[in-house]
């Protein structure tokens, strides 16, 4: 990976537009405990088996379009509370790679991006250089309602990511419309992204036209 180069700062609050995908997962414990994909501070403080893969397309932001792939691999003890922490992400922007490091300590990295829409069907390509290292596809399916983060308790999509001795505390707002979807196809190189085809699918949705709300991080020693 090549260093980040330097882009302007654009401090949080960010608001955010766009579609996304979301994958509900039940993992198999030595996924979870991939130390290459779990943070040396958060390693033995894994809560649960329940994880989430998401790919987000955004099409406004306050650093302009860009796109995500994330993988949470489940819960984690931290600070005295049970948070949600993304231990993977590949954006395809270099503007907020570097500004989710600064802002909410996100462990980004970036990645070109393939999405080509066909049949009903959304397949996104990860890919550096020839090197294909991510082939999703996802399938929206069903009747789309409304949705809003208003109905969940802040602690419960409270994120927290931890950056050398800092720990960022954040809790995104969101409203949107929601319809049922499938993962269809997953295949990764599992040396770049958790293998996410070794765990059962929960619950899979696709978030449209949706308006998220990323707020200043509180940021606490570790």
């Amino acid at each position: 990976m090549p260093p980040a180069p330097d882009v302007p700062r654009v401090p949080a609050p960010w608001t955010l537009g766009g579609d996304a995908y979301v994958v509900m997962l039940r993992l198999p414990p030595r996924l979870i405990e991939e130390g290459s994909f779990v943070p040396e501070p958060l390693r033995g403080r894994a809560q649960g088996r329940t994880g989430a893969l998401m790919f987000v397309d955004y099409a406004t932001s306050d650093v302009g379009p860009y796109r995500e792939l994330l993988f949470i691999p489940c819960r984690f003890r931290i600070g005295g509370g049970l948070f949600w922490s993304i231990t993977k992400i590949y954006v395809s922007s270099w503007d907020s790679v570097v500004n989710g490091r600064q802002n909410w300590g996100i462990p980004k990295d970036r990645a070109d991006f393939e999405v080509t829409r066909e049949a009903g069907r959304d397949r996104v390509r990860l890919h550096d250089g020839d090197h294909v290292f991510a082939d999703l596809v996802f399938a929206p399916r069903g009747l789309r309602l409304p949705a809003s983060s208003v109905l969940m308790p802040e602690a419960l999509r409270t994120l927290v990511q931890v950056d050398d001795d800092r720990a960022f505390y954040y809790a995104p707002e969101a409203s949107c419309k929601v319809e049922l979807a499938r993962l269809v196809e997953a295949r990764v190189d599992p040396a770049r992204f958790p293998d996410v085809s070794q765990g059962k699918v929960l619950f899979a949705a696709r978030l449209s036209e949706f308006t998220l709300r990323f707020p200043i991080a509180r940021v606490e020693p570790v």
